[in-house]
């Protein structure tokens, strides 16, 4: 493996296992002070994520693309930006980083650290949100690479704010994400069984925005990747 992939590898690991830890860490401590007010729980935990995410694609934009987000990886090396050799491992990282973001928060805040979640998210409602929110996710990603690469971070991590709000699933919008949100039974958690369903509409979601896009704005075509690693040189 050569060191600039054990970089982005490492990079999407982190990054992954930082948000994680936002996402599931800033539910638990929301959940513990609203005092049973479930608006004002997930407003913190919206927030939380969203500057996260701000925060974390500026630091590793730059290295690795700041995917964390196999879907994401998936539709750049469909259109030619990271390689297909690399989306395997792009995908393990994402995995791993996340499950270790979930036990890093189960960790800080004193909760069991292996544990299955009992928060049951089914039906079409959930499903059709979660294909709605990963569209629009990859959209925004597409759209700001096409004419405003720097842009990204501050619309994805506005989208996503916006989206736990305007879906009904509170827009996981990524496969790694759901995957390791299954093993947290706290505020942010997702009954395993409901998992495979989500991941479908995620990836079809995401599918259907990289097709649209590719007829929509096709120039100047560039990738997730590259777009997030011109950061440096224009900041």
């Amino acid at each position: 493996m050569t060191a600039d992939r054990s970089r982005r590898l490492t990079a999407e690991a982190i990054g992954t296992a930082m948000l994680l830890a936002a996402v599931v860490g800033s539910g638990i401590m929301a959940d513990r002070l609203s005092n049973g007010n479930g608006a004002i729980a997930l407003l913190a935990n919206a927030v939380a994520t969203a500057a996260a995410l701000v925060a974390l694609i500026l630091t590793f934009g730059p290295i690795s693309g700041a995917h964390f987000n196999p879907a994401v990886s998936i539709a750049d090396a469909s259109q030619g930006g990271l390689r297909w050799e690399d989306v395997p491992a792009y995908v393990a990282a994402q995995v791993v980083g996340a499950v270790l973001g979930v036990w890093l928060a189960h960790a800080m805040f004193g909760e069991r650290l292996f544990m299955l979640s009992v928060h049951a998210r089914s039906g079409p409602g959930q499903l059709v949100s979660e294909f709605v929110a990963t569209f629009g996710l990859v959209s925004v990603i597409w759209g700001c690479s096409r004419r405003r690469a720097d842009a990204i971070p501050f619309a994805v991590a506005a989208y996503i704010a916006a989206a736990y709000w305007f879906t009904a699933s509170t827009s996981f919008a990524n496969p790694a994400v759901t995957l390791a949100r299954a093993l947290t039974d706290t505020f942010a958690g997702i009954r395993p069984l409901d998992v495979p369903g989500f991941v479908v509409a995620q990836c079809a979601g995401a599918a259907a925005a990289t097709v649209l896009f590719r007829w929509l704005a096709p120039s100047p075509s560039r990738s997730v990747t590259a777009s997030s690693r011109t950061e440096v040189s224009a900041s």
